[in-house]
């Protein structure tokens, strides 16, 4: 139908924005700094018609300007219009901030422009709706990012991080086209709607288990997966605002990517334990590392590494709705983090100190995961009846726990026999909140997805075995974190935190496998 067109021509202003912008690239270019917050702006209004129309006709797929199953064609649903929204939305506050903060660079246009291109190729890939078009959009966004990350291409830092970026986006982009060629060949049809359906259905092609591997492949190193998530902790070389940008549908393409293909990764149960594994890792790991940053934008990077393996986490289990909801609430909360960092020193160093800290010991870190788990139980329960959630899947319940190990952590601080009153009150009724608003949200994303997602499996014995190994994990270090300051004088503690806050020397390692990334110029 004509009238899904409409997501096509979000990137319309964007692309004009970007070409105005090549012609000033130079600094304070006349008008480029509005041009772009116009073309963002606008951007974000057709998202946001997007979304009308998908309330007002359902979802539904646009013709194809092209032929043969090449060209242009948009798909409407709740996935499309959740990653349209987010991405106009974060791309026009990026833009925004963009026009003060570069003001007077040297490149000042020529940043804006690539700032400008790479949202267009994001909105161009996630309303895609067909192959073609998402292989191209997202090989176009990996040449804008790598131009970004190349602003101060004099530093050292920042070539070796676009080095590495493009030898990853390379491989991701060689394994989509591949799983592209795969799908279009196994079920004759380029368009994703097509694809998903005939796989819902039970179709099962020869390769579709090799497809759907070469998604996961691209999906993981899009979403800087350990042990390639180097180049992410090293972007911080580029300004700031690219940083945000990479939660506006960049970092979290690989996500999408795997939502998108929600119906063909089904069919293939081994490689979504591979995600769940390798997510998982990534997590843990990602957070642990992120404990020991000195630096704020340091920490908020492998704080992003933790959360896309969280994400990819979610995928490999299945749920794929809450893996959605994951990507849109830690994008919003993320890119504010990022374009908000400049101020964090100062308001740290004009908080007034707090008197002495109670540290909780291990009774008050026992009881805190015996109140955390009842009020789990009861929200759990209270919400089930609420919403008629009978039969919760076990994925979803073993994410729950491991949610709790959150709320653990938060209650041990107000439990510890040190802790005043107030204080107690306050972490329990903070931890309550929590959980509420994790079924809520969870109830709510499973609402908005049914129809268009899937519906998680029941776990098989592989699928069991990895979510007790991930409660497990998570709730290891859930208490190791709330002990943290019993033993963090102790030597070894102290020896771990080094090593940690060098990522364990994994960066370092990759680095010297692949032949060093030297960035010297030869003699």
């Amino acid at each position: 139908m004509s009238l899904y067109l409409l997501p096509l021509a979000a990137p319309l202003p964007l692309l004009l924005a970007a070409v105005f912008s090549a012609v000033r690239p130079g600094r304070r270019p006349l008008l480029v700094p509005r041009v772009a917050e116009l073309g963002a702006l606008l951007a974000l209004l057709i998202a946001l018609a997007s979304v009308v129309l998908l309330v007002m006709k359902g979802p539904g797929d646009s013709m194809l300007i092209g032929s043969h199953g090449i060209g242009l064609s948009a798909r409407l649903d709740v996935v499309s219009a959740s990653m349209l929204l987010l991405v106009g939305f974060v791309g026009w506050i990026v833009a925004r901030y963009t026009r003060n903060y570069l003001d007077g660079e040297a490149r000042q246009g020529a940043f804006t422009g690539w700032l400008c291109a790479a949202l267009a190729a994001v909105l161009l890939l996630v309303g895609a709706g067909n192959l073609i078009q998402l292989v191209l959009a997202w090989i176009a966004v990996s040449v804008a990012l790598r131009q970004l990350l190349l602003f101060y291409a004099e530093r050292d830092a920042a070539r070796r991080a676009a080095r590495k970026k493009l030898l990853f986006s390379s491989i991701g982009a060689g394994a989509l086209l591949l799983a592209a060629g795969l799908l279009a060949h196994g079920y004759g049809s380029t368009d994703i709607a097509v694809i998903n359906a005939a796989a819902r259905t039970g179709d099962r092609p020869v390769l579709v288990t090799l497809a759907a591997a070469a998604l996961a492949v691209a999906a993981l190193l899009k979403s800087a997966q350990f042990p390639t998530h180097g180049w992410l902790t090293e972007v911080m070389e580029a300004p700031t605002p690219v940083s945000a940008l990479l939660h506006a549908g960049v970092i979290n393409a690989g996500g999408f990517l795997l939502i998108r293909f929600a119906d063909v990764m089904l069919l293939a149960p081994g490689v979504l334990a591979v995600l769940a594994m390798v997510g998982g890792f990534t997590a843990i790991f990602g957070a642990l590392v992120m404990l020991t940053q000195p630096a704020v934008k340091t920490s908020l990077a492998w704080s992003t590494v933790a959360q896309m393996g969280f994400m990819t986490l979610q995928c490999g289990l299945a749920l794929f709705p809450l893996a959605l909801l994951h990507i849109v609430a830690h994008s919003l909360y993320k890119a504010h983090s990022f374009l908000s960092s400049g101020g964090a020193v100062e308001q740290v160093a004009a908080t007034r100190r707090p008197g002495p800290v109670a540290v909780p010991d291990g009774a008050a870190v026992g009881r805190a995961f015996v109140l955390a788990i009842t009020i789990y139980a009861l929200i759990g329960t209270a919400s089930g009846r609420l919403f008629g959630m009978q039969h919760e899947s076990p994925q979803a319940l073993a994410l729950g726990a491991i949610l709790i190990f959150g709320v653990a952590y938060l209650l041990a601080q107000g439990l510890a026999d040190a802790a005043p009153r107030s204080l107690t009150r306050k972490t329990v009724l903070w931890s309550t909140a929590a959980a509420i608003g994790y079924f809520s949200l969870q109830v709510t994303a499973g609402w908005l997805a049914a129809g268009t997602l899937p519906a998680t499996p029941a776990p098989d014995r592989l699928a069991w075995t990895l979510m007790m190994l991930a409660i497990l994990s998570f709730g290891a270090v859930a208490v190791a974190q709330a002990l943290l300051p019993l033993w963090a004088g102790h030597p070894a503690a102290r020896g771990l935190r080094v090593h940690l806050s060098n990522g364990l020397y994994v960066n370092a390692a990759f680095e010297r496998l692949l032949g060093g990334w030297s960035t010297r110029k030869a003699p």
